[in-house]
């Protein structure tokens, strides 16, 4: 079928508005009679509440309310309900700066000043700070309740241990694997925290009615749900809870849960008819805002002389932090996709997610998988050599093809890894050595393969609602959140090609619970796959209705008729035509009546048959992921071998995406993945000791900036994926994960020496230079 918008290049719907300052985020929103609102912190990372006494800061003039834990009826979390917004008294405050008071007053100043008038007395606790420490029989418990928390049926805390979550696979026989394995290599690795560090940090508004409507303004991913874990945590129904999104600076999963929404809500109830905002700093977004989880991985590999993996062991240690809401579905993504995108018979692996005294880990851009592969990739170079292979035949050998098998078990009857190893290989030139690169100076290349399924529900839905207007224009409502990865534009498109109209006449709306339509969460790269499918059906249902009504007032049958160019023409006769126009409400006759209403497409979406894992082996019985997304990067990196300084020179990427919507937006992912994988590999750490967070602002924790950004270059392959709309799989995570390892193994190349941690800065480089010289 030839396709007219989708696969075509259009410019973002939310382009002008960004670039020009127009775009509205929560903090340019302005209410009459607003409040402000500041948080007292705990300084200590575990430590009990005894007292807290608020009175000096009620007194002071601007203050309108002051709140402690107290005013949360019942613990909040999406997948584990474990926390409550703010710490009670009597119970723990679990990371340092967990909220344990707030204010509300006509300034934020006087809010500041009125926390700093409120004494809390405290029981200093000792601090599980070491996620492999806190397994120990003996370390102290973090929630000794955990198991009277509510928690979906598919995740194991396990009772009197700060184990949120052991996730379990076990495919073939591991034991018999090894036995038969002519190498056994066994590699360890750690993964440290790091931010999200997103442009706009969080922000949210909260304002309660008279008639006890709360509205809700926040700059989140998914206000749906929000919606649902504010409902949860004050007992309130949802018809009466309404959460806006407006346009959202970034989030990369830092804005995907709730995290100072359950702060303002309490306040605004206090003061009704007055909104309160909340804003973090950029060192609350560093402390208070979610983390990525640091994670410990031990992997031991069996193998055949030829290079096949036959066994493969693996152990991940997550560091879930104070709460793990989010953490249980992470790690247990990373026990999914514990094999990588290879077909190995014989698979154990334990996930675990652990509570300790660190800041909340949650979602980050690649969810798990840049962490897992950060030690899998590593490790196939490691094997690789070992046995006495190249780094790419090894992945040939082993990586999954069509017909191959996951390691949950599902049989893989599309898979494009080949033709993307093929595409980098070649783009890098990853056989032909590098060029001289002058004095002190080596070069060298690396490469590096991931993938990724949805970490999500099975049942996880999606809708869209389309409304024509009188004339020929329409509205797309969808709660798919334009969150800087493209939804309003890629979203359009589809609906465009399906209502053959150009994208400019498809106005997009999200992000508003009572008027746009249910979204389980825009995470998971699943917006263009689950909402993309909602969208269609909804524009095939709007299509659909209005042929019904074209083929009475055309003469035609309907099975002739067809939407072409903003016309209902006939397909053989093309010159038979109305504009679509005429049945934006409906069908008139000559005797004045009418028949039909006004035009309006509605589609909702689930998976169908995608069914959960066995709880003891982890193995599938049918499809547990929507779809895998799978490729390779490939870069060159150049030491200065005085320094240690390391600079990635070029950065190749390859993904099958199945069907690229808008390639503009793709490589705008694509690139975008690169840099903010070469930040994790080279630069980003949060520096914790004692569970405090020693570099909370951008003059101690780096990031990426244009000078280190390397030559890009992005290909792609397309092998249409059978459920997803016109062949779409999700894309934006998946480009991530494989650059953080492909940049490890090229400075390993480099110089002989394997780090196995991140990141690996100039002076850990300069170091092993050393270390290697005195050796000599």
């Amino acid at each position: 079928m030839e396709l007219k918008y989708v696969g075509q290049s259009y410019e973002r719907k939310d382009a002008v508005n960004k670039v020009t300052g127009e775009a509205e985020y929560v903090d340019d929103i302005r209410l009459p009679r607003m409040l402000y609102a500041w948080c007292v912190r705990s300084p200590y990372a575990h430590a009990r509440i005894l007292s807290i006494d608020t009175s000096e800061a009620e007194k002071l003039p601007g203050v309108k309310c002051v709140i402690t834990g107290d005013e949360y009826p019942n613990r909040a979390g999406l997948y584990l309900e474990d926390r409550y917004f703010m710490a009670k008294i009597g119970d723990t405050a679990k990371y340092m700066g967990e909220a344990v008071a707030a204010v509300a007053a006509d300034t934020p100043e006087i809010a500041r000043q009125a926390c700093d008038l409120i004494k809390v007395e405290y029981e200093e606790l000792p601090g599980v700070i070491n996620a492999v420490d806190a397994m120990k029989t003996d370390a102290p418990l973090i929630h000794p309740d955990l198991h009277t928390y509510k928690v979906a049926p598919i995740f194991y805390p396990e009772k009197g241990t700060n184990i949120s979550h052991h996730y379990v696979l076990r495919k073939g026989d591991a034991e018999k694997g090894f036995a038969e394995a002519d190498y056994v290599f066994e590699n360890s690795f750690y993964i440290p925290h790091v931010q999200h560090v997103p442009l706009e940090p969080h922000a949210a508004i909260a304002k309660y009615d008279t008639d006890g409507k709360l509205t809700v303004w926040a700059s989140c991913q998914s206000p749906y749900a929000v919606r649902q874990a504010l409902s949860v945590a004050f007992a309130m129904p949802l018809n009466k809870i309404r959460v806006i999104s407006p346009t959202v600076g970034g989030g990369f999963g830092s804005k995907a849960g709730t995290t100072l929404e359950g702060i303002v809500i309490p306040l605004a109830k206090r003061c009704k008819g007055r909104p309160v905002k909340l804003l973090y700093t950029r060192e609350d977004e560093f402390v208070n805002a979610y983390v990525r989880q640091g994670m410990h991985a031990r992997i031991k590999a069996g193998v055949g002389k030829d290079g096949k993996i036959i066994a493969l062991h693996n152990e991940f240690i997550w560091d879930g932090g104070a709460y793990t809401e989010y953490g249980v579905n992470i790690t247990k993504a990373g026990g999914w996709a514990s094999a990588g995108p290879y077909d190995i018979d014989n698979v154990w692996t334990d996930s675990y997610c652990v509570y300790t005294n660190h800041p909340v880990g949650g979602p980050y851009r690649g969810f798990g998988m840049c962490e897992i592969h950060f030690a899998i990739e590593q490790n196939m170079d490691i094997i690789a050599e070992k046995v006495g292979i190249s780094p790419v035949e090894i992945r040939r050998l082993n990586g999954i093809k069509p017909g191959g098998y996951t390691g949950m078990g599902e049989r893989m009857d599309v898979a494009g890894l080949m033709d993307c190893i093929d595409q980098v290989v070649k783009e890098i030139e990853y056989d032909k050595p590098c060029q001289p690169a002058g004095p002190h100076k080596i070069r060298a290349k690396g490469i590096a393969a991931g993938w990724k399924s949805p970490s999500m529900p099975t049942n996880a839905g999606s809708s869209a609602i389309i409304r024509m207007n009188e004339d020929g224009t329409f509205f797309l409502m969808s709660s798919g959140q334009e969150i800087g990865q493209g939804a309003a534009t890629v979203l359009v498109q589809i609906a465009a090609e399906v209502l053959s109209v150009s994208p400019d006449k498809i106005t997009f709306c999200s992000g508003d619970t009572d008027h746009t339509p249910y979204e389980w969460q825009t995470v998971a790269s699943r917006t263009t796959y689950c909402a993309g499918n909602a969208v269609k059906l909804a524009a095939e249902d709007l299509v659909d209705k209005v042929l019904d009504l074209a083929q009475i007032k055309m003469g035609v049958v309907k099975r002739d008729l067809e939407f072409r160019d903003g016309y209902v023409a006939h397909k053989i006769y093309p010159e038979r035509k109305l504009p679509i126009s005429d049945f934006a409400l409906g069908v008139s006759f000559n005797d004045g009546s009418g028949y039909g209403g006004p035009a309006i497409g509605v589609g909702s979406f689930t998976l169908e048959n995608n069914i959960n894992t066995d709880k003891k082996t982890g193995i599938a019985k049918h499809h547990p992921a929507a779809f895998w997304t799978m490729g390779m990067n490939g870069c060159e990196i150049e030491i200065d071998t005085d320094t240690g300084a390391c600079k990635v020179l070029k950065m190749v990427s390859c993904f099958d995406a199945g069907k690229v919507i808008n390639p503009t937006l793709f490589a705008a992912q694509s690139e975008g993945a690169m840099v903010q994988a070469l930040g994790t590999a080279l630069f980003e750490e949060l520096k914790l000791q004692n569970g405090r967070v020693l570099n909370k602002s951008f003059v101690d924790y780096k990031i990426p900036t244009a000078d280190d950004a390397p030559e890009l270059i992005v290909k792609y392959v397309e092998h249409a994926e059978p459920t997803g709309p016109y062949g779409a799989r999700g894309v934006g995570e998946p480009l991530m994960v494989p650059g953080a390892p492909c940049i490890a193994n090229a400075i390993y190349n480099a110089i002989g020496v394997r780090f196995h941690r991140m990141p690996i800065t100039s002076e850990d480089i300069l170091k092993a230079l050393k270390e290697k010289k005195l050796k000599q």
